[in-house]
């Protein structure tokens, strides 16, 4: 593979020792196996994204802050083994997850090809064995009812989220886990029936002076 550094005009040791502060923050475990996978995958979307512009953010250590922490920082609202992240654009938050959370399955659910064939790529390259890609409208996924977890970052409202895609998350217990900047206040009132709050969680990503909440959402 080639260096980090010669695709993204960063020093490399900046940017694993930025990594490597941002997961400590965090309080998680992974192996340098795992960063190496986490660093080569930022190391390829900025390759892609020299061509294909699948993500704004072109600053190395932003892409680390903004992608790869801002990603992991919902790792403790996950639950499996089975996890939809629906809306996926270049791999995100599911490919952070999927290297965070090996023993889990996750489904990279997407309609614009460019995204997918950049997160096929990238799942290959990088050896991340436990993540499935599918180029579909969330609105034509059949596998109602079958993942613990169903996580976006890509919808602007809960509600259209949870009018979308909450028949493919599992009845009774199975959990929408809707990525946030501000908190949602003036949204909590506007849930289809059969759905509730369960938490709405301020989360820090580590190097981001902004706003970030974890709104958790059950099916019953």
């Amino acid at each position: 593979m080639t260096s980090v550094s010669n695709i993204m005009n960063a020093p490399e040791d900046a940017l694993r020792q930025q990594l490597a502060r941002g997961v400590a923050a965090l309080r998680l475990t992974l192996t340098p196996a795992q960063r190496s996978k986490l660093l080569g995958f930022v190391e390829l979307l900025a390759k892609w994204n020299q061509v294909y512009n699948l993500t704004a953010v072109r600053n190395p250590s932003a892409m680390i802050t903004r992608h790869l922490l801002d990603s992991l920082a919902v790792v403790p609202f996950i639950k499996g083994p089975r996890v939809l992240d629906v809306g996926t654009g270049a791999g995100l938050p599911g490919i952070p997850l999927a290297v965070a959370l090996p023993d889990l399955e996750f489904v990279l659910l997407d309609s614009v090809a460019k995204k997918t064939r950049f997160v096929v790529q990238a799942s290959s390259e990088l050896q991340i064995s436990n993540v499935v890609v599918k180029t579909q409208r969330v609105e034509k996924y059949q596998l109602l009812g079958c993942f613990d977890t169903v996580i976006s970052r890509a919808f602007s409202s809960m509600t259209e989220f949870v009018t979308v895609a909450g028949a493919l998350c599992r009845r009774n217990g199975g959990v929408l886990v809707a990525m946030k900047g501000r908190h949602p206040q003036d949204e909590l009132a506007m849930l289809p029936p059969g759905y509730r709050i369960k938490r709405i969680s301020r989360v820090a990503v580590p190097g981001l002076d902004e706003e970030r909440h974890v709104v958790q959402i059950i099916r019953e």
